[in-house]
């Protein structure tokens, strides 16, 4: 079971860390920056079978929903692999989602039980309150505290077809939708991963996004497992403390988000020169890259940023751009890996490069279903095997594919479409921006007119109205914001993907 290039790996999670334990037990697969003691494959393994046969003897039957709410750490790694050795169907709870969120997650994953941290006890009560079918809360400290005369249990049986995870959307065009996957498919996306950055066992991640977080698990916590290399995982981002942490536990790779990758580029600290040399790339997802942002970046640091992209349907990543001295494309997030990706027109009709239209994709990392929404499955979901993403792009010559907007955050000003990212690119183009979004706002001249938010570094010494200039410069004015409001902090989801509506409605 080793992780082959043109193939995806076969089997269930229980299969893959089975044969990790026995093949090389010793070696060390996770890290806790934060202190918490390593987890070797033979550790792992281990704690993974406890729960599991635990959770079997508490009654929870094969593919039942299994609620995780333990953070990056040394038992939240422990609780994820556990209820997926025993054939649950773990689904993870967003822990920054809020109080209505969580509780709309727990009432329709219909969960009997729910692994909770104990400093996500009162986030567990309040999401809880106004929820019909509640989970019986097991406190996470240093393990599972198991209710007394609870028996081990056989493990059910388990193949790759069967459900594995369920992770919801972030809701910003409705109500989240419950994403499920099966084992193959998660497994799909942690080889995507490793096939497109060439890892290999002697590869070691930094993980500073959520295991809540689509990218957080199957990007930096799956694509290790399937590739035999190990991560170091942070609880959570900080900037001061993020090339000390790679130094420390001589990291490889990292994978961010764009907002990180600018929060770094305006920080006072630099990696050493070991830890510059030692790093083969960072690696970007979950929204658009700016160029400029980019450029800048491997510009001081001297380190390649590889853009990608993915979807939570797709177990994180669809698209990226080739390592280094391959040919990365500034603005596009690559070439499609391990799936596959086209352009398709309204009717669902293939269409040539560079032309505009909806990307969809097909791939064994593709998900299975939305729970329980056959409607919105049946929407996303061609009969052929394509899903659907909502992103509007185009295909060039050489395959690489640019986004160009998203379908559902179009502004349409006047009856032009508008792309939200073209103006924040535009905004980022300005080295003291450090976040920026630009969404729509109704307007009786245009049905819609542009508007943008950001926050500036500190001591900017930019207006506004200097930053409108710019977009006038670039975009001209019909696309430009008509206001731009400089807040103190963007609001943003689990994986620092800033939340447009939401910037709307806190500006409205």
């Amino acid at each position: 079971m080793r992780l082959d290039p043109k193939s995806p790996p076969q089997g269930s999670v229980r299969d893959w860390l089975d044969f990790r334990a026995e093949d090389s037990g010793d070696r060390v697969a996770y890290t806790f920056p934060r202190g918490d003691e390593p987890l070797t494959w033979g550790d792992l393994r281990n704690g993974a079978r406890d729960i599991a046969v635990k959770l079997t003897g508490l009654g929870v039957g094969k593919g039942d929903s299994v609620a995780h709410m333990v953070p990056n750490s040394r038992d939240g790694v422990l609780c994820l692999f556990g209820a997926l050795y025993g054939g649950f169907r773990v689904t993870m709870i967003n822990l920054i989602a809020g109080a209505d969120a969580m509780g709309y997650a727990l009432q329709h994953c219909a969960a009997r039980y729910a692994l909770v941290g104990p400093d996500q006890s009162v986030l567990f009560k309040e999401a809880s309150a106004a929820v019909s079918n509640e989970a019986t809360p097991l406190e996470v400290s240093d393990g599972v505290a198991w209710p007394e005369g609870v028996a081990d249990a056989p493990l059910h049986d388990l193949d790759g077809s069967d459900d594995a995870l369920l992770m919801y959307t972030s809701g910003t065009t409705g109500r989240p939708k419950g994403v499920v996957h099966t084992h193959a498919s998660i497994l799909a996306g942690g080889w995507t991963t490793a096939v497109a950055h060439e890892l290999t066992a002697a590869d070691r991640a930094l993980c500073v996004l959520p295991m809540c977080h689509i990218n957080g698990l199957c990007v930096t916590i799956m694509a290790p497992f399937v590739s035999g290399g190990s991560a170091a995982i942070c609880e959570r981002f900080s900037a001061s403390g993020f090339w000390g942490t790679s130094a420390r536990h001589e990291v490889t790779w990292f994978s961010v988000v764009p907002t990180i990758i600018s929060h770094l580029l305006h920080g006072e600290l630099d990696p050493d020169e070991a830890t510059r040399k030692r790093i083969r790339f960072g690696r970007s997802a979950s929204s658009a890259l700016a160029p400029d942002v980019q450029t800048a970046f491997e510009e001081r640091f001297g380190m390649s940023i590889v853009e990608t992209m993915g979807l939570t349907e797709t177990a994180a990543q669809i698209l990226s751009n080739p390592l280094p001295p391959g040919v990365r494309k500034i603005g596009s997030p690559g070439l499609a890996y391990g799936n596959e990706v086209l352009i398709m027109s309204p009717d669902l009709t293939p269409l040539p490069p560079e032309t505009e239209g909806e990307i969809v994709i097909r791939g064994p990392n593709v998900m299975k279903c939305y729970l329980d929404n056959p409607e919105a499955t049946a929407e996303s979901l061609t009969e052929q095997g394509w899903l659907r993403s909502g992103d509007l792009g185009k295909i060039d010559a050489d395959g690489y594919v640019f986004v160009t907007g998203r379908l559902k955050e179009l502004i349409i000003k006047g009856g032009e479409n508008i792309a939200p990212r073209e103006v924040d690119e535009a905004l980022y183009s300005h080295p003291a921006v450090v976040e920026a979004a630009a969404f729509p706002r109704a307007c009786k001249t245009y049905g819609e007119r542009v508007e943008a938010a950001v926050k500036l570094s500190d001591e900017a010494g930019v207006s506004a109205d200097d930053l409108i200039a710019i977009c006038h410069d670039r975009l001209g004015k019909f696309k430009s914001p008509d206001i731009i409001y400089i807040l103190d902090d963007l609001p943003k989801g689990p994986s620092g993907k800033i939340l447009r509506r939401e910037v709307a409605e806190m500006t409205a």
